[in-house]
């Protein structure tokens, strides 16, 4: 009850901050975040809502999106649900204006409180600017189809995430020989989903394209029907599956597009009889005389290349792939890789990817705990990190990205080293045999420990996944550390901002304006910037 207390009074304490129920259109969340569609974007109050100590962010993209970390979100949500629906029925109360503050007399000192806020306006200022800049560069048709695709497997996540504990914990039973007489169901348990994985892809890519989502999972039904395997396509024998989500997803596209050439052809009296007649029907002789070959092909095709890449060049590849995945979060070009991620567990059972992408998150903790250490007098900056820490174990990255190491400039760069380094030492181990991959996609840090999967036992792949996330975690320090300040940036932002009593009393109860600008106070939860996942692959 006390639960459920806290989450409704989270919810409430949201609902005036976002312009009310009647300024709310939608309502939708992801693994960390509040999505609503807005009416007025100007009748929300950004500042109050990170002040809330439930709300570790705001980010302004298609949606106005409140990130309050994984778990939280799933719960807050019904309850913001219950109350907007509860808003609507009553009449709404007009919100009084907020009271300007006071302005100082002519001649008095400012107060060390108000220099503060003056100094992380400038910063905040930064910050909106790399998020306009961001938002901006986001907004590119090929990025907005990755969106698009990103929409359609998010909402598969938390089935994934499920399903694959399951699996986990059933090979743990089997490998131990403990309740033989349970393992089976777990087994079904974990692989119902994955066995039909395609139509759930089919549905969710017809509603985001704009076709009707039931004729989208129809025709990619046709994928996993076991009745395919009577049928010769391009001299073969097709096997259920083939062609797996890659195919599910270019089946329901055209029957999206067979949909809308039917809707401006047919008749309306025979609409509904012939539309979705044909949609089936012609979307679905493609897809088996077709579409099912090329994707089985191009499928076969990336896990071999997986495969190769890290059983040749594991080091290096794990390097680079640990390195660059922050900026292709900055691009957003990480959510081409969802598709691929997918790929790899319907095809082997994990994805030895992400694991790898994982390590860039480390880099940003361990390069966050330097910034941490290199400012001791910034109270607002090591405020921000003690806050957006415990997040960023857990794989949740964006406060630390947009609140520290991004503003500053240098600390992200060598948080990217820091993710390169691990990245390569779990490369490494797989170029040497031992594979590490998740069954999942959508958690990282410490939050992937309950998925990971390998080809020498659960044991190996543990200790192999968390020496990456330690080396990832020293490197982005010791990067960090010893270059990720230049002289003047360090003594611009290692200054106080909180009068000592022998600098108050000598200026007779004034407080002394910092010399230097200070680092952003962000009221403690620090705004991370554009949406870097729709992704599920977290950092």
């Amino acid at each position: 009850m006390a639960t459920e207390d806290k989450n409704r009074a989270t919810a409430a304490a949201i609902l005036p901050l976002v312009g009310g129920a009647a300024n709310v259109a939608s309502i939708a969340h992801c693994m960390t975040r509040l999505r609503l569609g807005l009416h007025d974007r100007s009748l929300v109050d950004d500042e109050a809502l990170k002040a809330l100590p439930a709300v570790m962010g705001v980010v302004e993209d298609d949606t106005y999106q409140i990130v309050l970390g994984p778990g939280t979100v799933a719960r807050v949500t019904p309850e913001f649900e219950h109350l907007v629906e509860e808003g609507r029925a009553a009449t709404p109360a007009a919100s009084p204006a907020p009271s300007p503050a006071p302005s100082p007399a002519p001649g008095d000192a400012p107060s060390a409180s108000a220099v503060s806020a003056v100094s992380a306006d400038e910063l905040a200022a930064q910050g909106a600017a790399i998020k306009a800049q961001q938002k901006a560069k986001n907004a590119t048709p090929f990025k907005l189809f990755l969106r698009k695709i990103a929409n359609i497997f998010v909402p598969l996540i938390p089935a994934l995430i499920g399903c694959g504990i399951i699996a986990g914990l059933n090979g743990l039973l089997v490998n131990l020989e403990w309740l033989p007489a349970v393992t089976p169901a777990l087994a079904a348990m974990a692989s119902g989903f994955m066995a039909l994985i395609a139509v759930f892809v089919g549905y969710n890519t017809a509603k985001e394209f704009g076709g009707t989502p039931i004729l989208g999972g129809a025709v990619a039904a046709i994928i996993v029907f076991p009745g395919v395997a009577n049928i010769d396509a391009f001299g073969q024998t097709l096997s259920p599956g083939q062609g797996g989500v890659l195919g599910a997803l270019g089946a329901a596209v055209l029957a999206v597009y067979v949909e809308k050439w039917c809707r401006r052809w047919v008749p309306e009296a025979l609409d509904v009889l012939v539309t979705p007649t044909l949609t089936v029907l012609i979307s679905g002789l493609v897809t088996i005389f077709g579409l099912m070959y090329v994707a089985g092909e191009v499928s076969s095709a990336i896990g071999t290349f997986a495969d190769w890449l890290l059983s040749n060049g594991g080091a290096g590849a794990g390097f680079v792939l640990g390195g660059l995945f922050l900026p292709l979060v900055m691009l957003g070009l990480h959510q081409a890789l969802i598709p691929i991620h997918t790929t790899l567990i319907e095809q082997q059972g994990y994805t030895v990817l992400l694991p790898i992408l994982a390590m860039a998150g480390a880099g940003q903790v361990g390069a966050a705990v330097a910034v941490y250490f290199r400012l001791p007098r910034n109270e607002s900056i090591r405020r921000t990190i003690k806050s957006a820490l415990p997040a960023g174990l857990l794989g949740v990255g964006e406060p630390l990205i947009y609140g520290v190491s991004l503003p500053l400039g240098r600390p992200f760069i060598t948080a990217c080293v820091g993710g390169a380094f691990g990245g390569g030492f779990v490369g490494l181990f797989n170029q040497l045999g031992d594979t590490v991959g998740s069954t999942a996609i959508g958690p990282s840090g410490w939050a992937l420990f309950p998925l990971l999967d390998g080809n020498h036992g659960l044991g190996s792949t543990i200790a192999i996944y968390g020496g990456g996330l330690l080396v990832g975690y020293v490197a982005g320090f010791l990067a960090t550390y010893f270059f990720g300040f230049g002289k003047e940036l360090l003594a611009e932002f290692n200054v106080s901002q909180e009068p000592t009593p022998s600098t108050v009393a000598a200026t007779g109860g004034t407080s002394p304006a910092p010399t230097a600008t200070t680092g952003p106070d962000h009221r403690d939860h620090p705004d991370p910037g554009p949406d870097p996942a729709k992704a599920p692959a977290g950092v």
